[in-house]
């Protein structure tokens, strides 16, 4: 819940201080300016807080919502992009703050439930933590803006490992029966690992590396990030942490400019 809270002050500190103008920026996601990543964060962090305070009107919402995954996307930030920036800003900060507090007080052995299956409050946390760090990293590098790493994005690390198979999910690809073996850099400089030890299968590099390509917010050829065996290899080319259409991601070289500073 600190890394929670800590990322999401990180992410308020870029867009606190823009101009109006500002806010209507193109960023990196195609069709998205600025004000569209926090309208998404806000409706996120809303769905989030009702989900662990009124579980049984979350289920109800849930139950309304269609199939179409990029409609309720967009109906959740429409509900925020007629807003002035200033207003949005606020209403934000209001959805985090309430699902901050919601998410907390759950306790650690009960499920809070989710849009697939019932989550942890710490689970629902971190994925909570993974969009704030990658709207956040797509809003920094519209604002041209390089950001210090840190040792919380262990969190996310480990979301990440968890969610592996995700990317074969959302391309209707069968997910291999041998699990994978991370060995991953913190900012720190420690090590931190995740599955069979004597796996065949290995990803290795940094952690902040791992961390842009499970939000897909950098093209794997412009990470440190290398893998051993034939499942490995291919699963840096489809790793995502989140569900839903992959995207296009980013293309080789788009951010060397700002990532060589």
């Amino acid at each position: 819940m600190a890394a929670l809270a800590a990322e999401g002050r990180d992410v308020d500190d870029l867009v606190a201080g823009l101009a109006p103008e500002q806010w209507s920026l193109p960023t990196p996601a195609p069709g998205w300016t600025i004000a569209h990543q926090i309208a998404h964060l806000a409706a996120t962090f809303r769905v989030a807080g009702m989900a662990a305070a009124q579980p049984d009107a979350f289920n109800a919402m849930v139950a309304r919502i269609a199939g179409d995954f990029n409609g309720n996307v967009e109906a959740a930030l429409s509900e925020y992009l007629n807003d002035p920036p200033e207003v949005l800003l606020e209403r934000w900060r209001a959805e985090r703050s309430t699902a901050e507090k919601a998410i907390a007080a759950v306790p650690p052995t009960q499920l809070v439930p989710w849009l697939v299956r019932p989550l942890p409050p710490g689970v629902l946390a971190t994925a909570g933590f993974m969009e704030l760090f990658g709207h956040g990293q797509d809003i920094a590098d519209t604002l041209g803006v390089r950001r210090t790493p840190t040792d919380r994005i262990r969190h996310l690390v480990g979301f990440a490992v968890r969610c592996w198979d995700f990317g074969y999910q959302a391309r209707d690809l069968p997910t291999p029966q041998t699990e994978l073996r991370f060995e991953l850099t913190a900012p720190s400089g420690q090590v931190w690992t995740f599955g069979p030890e004597d796996s065949p299968e290995r990803i290795t590099g940094p952690a902040w590396d791992f961390c842009l390509l499970a939000v897909r917010r950098r093209h794997r050829a412009d990470l440190a990030l290398r893998a051993t065996g034939e499942i490995a290899e291919h699963w840096l080319d489809i790793a995502q942490a989140y569900r839903g259409p992959a995207g296009p991601g980013r293309e080789p070289g788009q951010f060397a400019e700002l990532d060589r500073r």
